[in-house]
């Protein structure tokens, strides 16, 4: 049923006349008339009787119309809520990445906790694939996910993406071997006979490295994948292979990372959203918050 016709049974109640609500509404009396009729049809029971020359409401009716002002207080105040500019408050379902949710996430839901108590921020931690999944089935509003520069993500129509920040990679190798000077494709090629480690819940970076090897002249032998950074450390300094690392992150003592360029390998984070809701109060402040945090800090590590 239409709330506009809820409210004109409401007026009808109190101003107890179909002229009085006509004159209230700026409409015509035969509008409010048919509307109230409408409304009787939909319900399926008479809600107004004569009444000497007027009418009066019918138990029904006045029934209906004492349940119509608890369904438009709540329609108003679902309103208030959801337009722009509203107090953020509710829930706000956050899937993405671990760096993100660490270095980002978590420091904002401690400030919002004391700026916006009645905000509630439900985190998931997620690879991008899994992320964006949860997002296209509506049980995420907000995912934080990433790409590189040599392996982007394939466009969505249905989403907006706001970057945050980059960060760049380098290659992890064992600390006592010697990777030589040059550009990526011919560091990259000096490891051509090694094993490589990619992550074992997202593609985006054994594709840079399959990507990297086809320039370098050579196929990659991915075998292992790990989804922790520290596990991928372990790993080279068992021996096990190289992998990609980020420059700026702490290193085991027997790992070392050596930078690449020419091409430079580069992470982008981003904050993604469904068109349509960008503009929900908890999104809104969430992500601008982010997008803050991330550029006032600079680069950081993935």
């Amino acid at each position: 049923m239409e709330t506009r016709r809820l409210h004109l049974l409401v007026e009808l109640s109190r101003l107890g006349s179909m002229r009085a609500v006509a004159e209230a509404q700026n409409t015509t009396t035969s509008t409010v008339s048919q509307q109230i009729a409408v409304l009787a049809r939909e319900m399926g029971t008479a809600l107004i009787e004569p009444h000497g020359r007027r009418v009066r409401l019918t138990p029904a009716g006045r029934r209906l119309a004492e349940h119509a002002v608890t369904i438009l207080a709540a329609v108003e105040a679902a309103y208030l809520d959801l337009t722009p500019g509203a107090e953020p408050n509710g829930t706000l379902r956050v899937s993405g990445f671990g760096t993100a949710i660490r270095s980002y996430l978590l420091p904002l839901v401690g400030d919002l906790a004391v700026s916006h108590p009645r905000l509630h921020v439900l985190i998931r931690e997620h690879e991008p694939a899994e992320a964006l999944s949860l997002l296209a089935t509506d049980e995420a509003d907000l995912a934080l996910t990433y790409d590189y520069n040599l392996a982007p993500a394939a466009e969505d129509p249905a989403v907006r993406a706001t970057p945050l920040w980059t960060a760049r990679w380098g290659l992890g190798v064992p600390a006592r071997t010697d990777a030589g000077q040059g550009t990526a494709l011919d560091i990259v090629h000096r490891f051509r006979e090694h094993d490589w480690i990619v992550n074992s819940r997202n593609t985006a970076d054994e594709s840079v490295i399959r990507t990297l090897g086809s320039m370098a002249g050579f196929v990659p032998r991915v075998t292992h994948q790990a989804d922790s950074l520290n596990l991928v450390q372990g790993m080279i300094t068992a021996g096990l292979g190289v992998g990609l690392l980020p420059l700026d992150t702490a290193v085991l003592p027997d790992v070392r990372i050596v930078p690449l360029t020419a091409p430079d390998i580069e992470l982008r984070a981003y904050a993604v959203a469904r068109r349509g809701r960008l503009n929900w109060p908890p999104l809104a402040l969430v992500t601008d918050r982010l997008t803050r945090a991330a550029r006032g800090d600079g680069t950081t590590t993935a």
